[in-house]
């Protein structure tokens, strides 16, 4: 049913232990480990680039958080409009939550992939999803891409003992099957690899996860859905990897340790590019202050210009005002001074000539 996910994930595990392979023997428990961890780097420098998208698409949330609060603040009684207005921020910022979502999600698939893989090498169980072949059918039929020579170089392979596809809560009648290649395994030499591998795994699943909170915003982090979630990757999340441990087999554990590896190391490299990336825009923006600042003892100079129809509406005033004052000569050759100046200015912008009213009084008397 999932073949689509449990070829890929073969093909590339296939391909590791050809490489590695050549270097330490097809059938060595180092070649089957190296296998299956570069199998995990391989799935992880794909989706790099989906990676940077969700550091950046995290970072974009915890930046709009305060208008998100004022949202729903204002909207808390109508829940259409505040999922309407939520949609139109996101767009409007180009924030997309699904890029947050999208590693995680693709890694889940590869996790089941690889779990069914693995245990498909040993298929000799009879509880769910298993076939109940005999010992000698399970080492002579192929497991995906992998031919039966295959089948049994992987029974073969042992680290310190323990075969990668076994588990501490292995049932003793699943154990048989490695018996005709480097013998049934005990109980306490897979407990002795694994649970050095589980409290690896658990300790490095919580520093990732305190690094990442580490990174948040004080806004981002008083959040109580994003104070719910660090809780969960801080101790609940760790605490899954020690509970669940004794029955993922070896190979899943090693998965577990080198993907937290991978994150934590690309965190790191991420941060660190976005960083100088920020550092980088402030001294731009200092420089282009500097730039358009005056230079000192210079006077400032007013960069805010009129339009062209105001200055000329300004202009045409000052000339009508020089006109209006300018003093009128007389037939004697004395000055007058114009009647526009000496009078006072009409309700509609006309003035009155300064004589008025003056015969008027003349003739009372």
């Amino acid at each position: 049913m999932l073949d689509f996910i449990y070829y890929p994930v073969s093909w590339i595990l296939w391909f590791w232990h050809r490489v590695f392979g050549f270097a330490f023997g097809a059938d060595n428990g180092l070649t089957w480990a190296l296998a299956v961890v570069f199998l995990v780097f391989t799935l992880r420098l794909v989706l790099y680039k989906p990676f940077v998208k969700q550091v950046r698409t995290t970072k974009q949330m915890q930046e709009l958080q305060p208008q998100i609060k004022e949202l729903q603040k204002k909207y808390k009684n109508d829940r259409q409009k505040m999922a309407l207005e939520m949609q139109k921020l996101q767009k409007d910022n180009g924030f997309n939550p699904l890029m947050g979502c999208l590693p995680i999600l693709a890694q889940v698939p590869v996790f089941l992939g690889l779990f069914h893989v693995l245990r498909s090498f040993n298929r000799t169980g009879h509880g769910l999803g298993q076939l109940g072949m005999t010992p000698e059918q399970n080492a002579n039929t192929a497991n995906y891409v992998f031919s039966a020579a295959d089948v049994q170089s992987f029974l073969s392979a042992r680290i310190f003992g323990a075969p990668i596809s076994a588990f501490i809560t292995t049932p003793v009648n699943e154990l048989q099957a490695f018996a005709n290649y480097g013998g049934v395994p005990s109980k306490l030499s897979i407990a002795l690899v694994a649970i050095p591998l589980m409290v690896i795994a658990g300790l490095a699943t919580h520093f990732n996860a305190r690094a990442s909170v580490a990174r948040q915003t004080p806004e981002a982090a008083a959040n109580p859905q994003a104070a719910m979630m660090n809780k969960l990757a801080l101790w609940v999340f760790p605490l899954g990897v020690l509970v669940g441990g004794p029955f993922l087999p070896i190979a899943i554990l090693l998965y577990w340790v080198s993907n937290n590896i991978w994150t934590y190391g690309q965190q790191h490299l991420v941060f660190g590019r976005m960083a100088k990336e920020e550092e980088a825009k402030k001294q731009a923006k200092l420089e282009q202050r500097a730039q358009n600042a005056p230079k000192p003892g210079a006077k400032p100079v007013n960069v805010k210009k009129k339009p062209a129809s105001t200055a000329a509406a300004d202009t045409a005033a000052a000339d009508t005002a020089s006109d209006e004052d300018t003093p009128v000569a007389s037939s004697n050759g004395t000055a007058k001074p114009s009647k526009q100046s000496a009078g006072q200015r009409r309700p509609a912008g006309q003035k009155r000539p300064g004589n008025r009213g003056r015969a008027n009084q003349k003739r009372r008397r």
